[in-house]
C-alpha cells in the first residue's frame, strides 16, 4: 500500500476495538524472518546491549535505530516489520535489545527500565562513531519511545539524530501504572507482571549458576516477589531499588518523558491513539508542552502499538508506511 495521510488511517474491518488492535501483533501477526547480524555493545559500567543489524552496510546509507517496548525484544513483530520496511527503501537498521532482553541475562543486577536514557546515549554514540557519514534516525515504541523522548530532552541541541519517531508513549508513568490496572487492561498488567518477574528470576538463576555473588545478593535483598500484582508494586519493590530510585514515585517522576518534551531540539514525530488502553487521555501532553520541531499525530483509534489497517485477510501496517515516509523528509 502507498503511504496515506494520517487523517486517512482506518482500522481494518473487524479490528476497530482498541484491544484487538493492541493484541493483533503479538497474537496473530505472521512473523517476518530477516537475515540479521548481532553485535554486542559493551557499556561503560561493564554490562552489555545486543544490537541486531539488517540491510546494506554502505558508509553513507541512512541508518534507523529501533527501540522495543516493555518485555519485548528485537524479535518483536513491530520491530521486525519496521526493519523490513526501511530495508525496502534501501536503508540500514539496527534493533537494540535493552539489558537482558536479547535472550541472555545481563551481567549486572540493574535492569532496563523506562528511564534508561544513559544506555540509549551510549548506543547512539557507538552508532555515530561506527557510521559517521550515515544519516541517523531513531524510532521508539512504548517504553522505547519514552526512553527516546527523555533522551532527546536531556541532550537538547546536542542530539546526534537527524530525526526521531516515538509511538504509543507512556508519557506519565505514574498515571499509566494506574490506567493499566483498570478494566480489561488488567489482562495486560497480569501479562507484564509474569514476564517481568520471569526476567528477575532468570537473572537470579544465572547469577547463582555463574557464582556472581554480588549480583545475587542485590537481587536477594529485594525479598520475596510472589505477591507483586501491579506496576506500583513491581516498580517500588524491584525497579526502584535496582536502579537507584528512592521508590516507585521517584522513578515515575524522574523517568516520565512528559517532563522532558519542551527541551527536545530534534525533529520528532509522535504517533498516538486516543483509545490506547495503557494511557489516560489526560496523560497526553498539551501543544504548549511540545517543542517547536515536534509533530503530535493523534488518531482516534489504533490501540497500543497497533494501527492495523487493510483487512483481516490482507492486513496493512500503517506505522511501517508512515514512519519511513516521514523520516525520508529529513534525508
Amino acid at each position: 500500500m502507498s503511504p496515506l495521510p494520517p487523517s486517512l488511517f482506518k482500522p481494518a474491518l473487524g479490528l476497530g476495538n482498541p484491544h484487538l488492535q493492541t493484541l493483533w501483533g503479538p497474537l496473530w501477526r505472521k512473523l517476518t524472518h530477516l537475515d540479521r547480524q548481532r553485535e554486542r555493545l559493551w557499556l561503560a559500567d561493564g554490562d552489555f546491549l545486543d544490537l541486531d543489524w539488517h540491510g546494506p552496510y554502505e558508509a553513507a546509507t541512512p541508518l534507523v535505530l529501533v527501540l522495543h517496548g516493555l518485555t519485548g525484544s528485537s524479535s518483536s513483530p513491530y520491530v521486525l516489520g519496521l526493519q523490513q520496511a526501511v530495508a525496502s527503501r534501501g536503508w540500514a537498521s539496527v534493533a537494540l535489545n535493552w539489558r537482558g532482553c536479547s535472550g541472555e541475562p545481563n551481567l549486572l543486577a540493574r535492569s532496563y527500565h523506562s528511564g534508561a536514557s544513559e544506555d540509549l546515549a551510549e548506543a547512539i554514540a557507538h552508532l555515530r562513531a561506527s557510521r559517521p557519514q550515515a544519516p541517523l534516525y531513531a524510532v521508539g515504541y512504548s517504553l522505547g519511545g519514552n526512553v527516546l523522548l527523555k533522551h532527546l530532552g536531556e541532550v537538547g541541541s546536542a542530539s546526534q539524530l537527524q530525526a526521531a519517531v516515538a509511538v504509543s508513549v507512556p508519557f506519565r508513568l505514574d498515571q499509566c501504572a494506574d490506567r493499566i490496572g483498570l478494566g480489561f487492561s488488567r489482562v495486560y498488567q497480569a501479562h507484564f507482571m509474569r514476564e517481568m518477574l520471569t526476567y528477575v528470576k532468570d537473572k537470579q538463576r544465572h547469577f547463582l549458576h555463574h557464582g556472581q555473588h554480588e549480583g545475587l545478593a542485590a537481587l536477594e535483598r529485594l525479598g520475596p516477589l510472589e505477591n507483586l500484582r501491579t506496576f506500583w508494586d513491581f516498580d517500588g519493590r524491584v525497579t526502584a531499588p535496582l536502579n537507584g530510585f528512592a521508590d516507585a514515585k521517584d522513578y515515575y517522576r524522574r523517568a516520565s518523558s512528559r517532563y522532558f518534551l519542551g527541551e527536545n531540539r530534534t525533529p520528532t514525530l509522535i504517533i498516538h491513539s486516543s483509545d490506547d488502553p495503557f494511557v489516560f487521555s489526560h496523560s497526553l501532553p498539551a501543544a504548549s508542552e511540545l517543542a517547536v520541531d515536534t509533530t503530535f499525530e493523534l488518531h482516534t483509534r489504533g490501540g497500543h502499538v497497533g494501527f492495523v489497517d487493510g483487512s483481516l485477510h490482507n492486513p496493512g501496517y500503517y506505522l511501517e508506511r508512515r514512519i519511513p515516509q516521514w523520516l525520508a523528509g529529513y534525508l
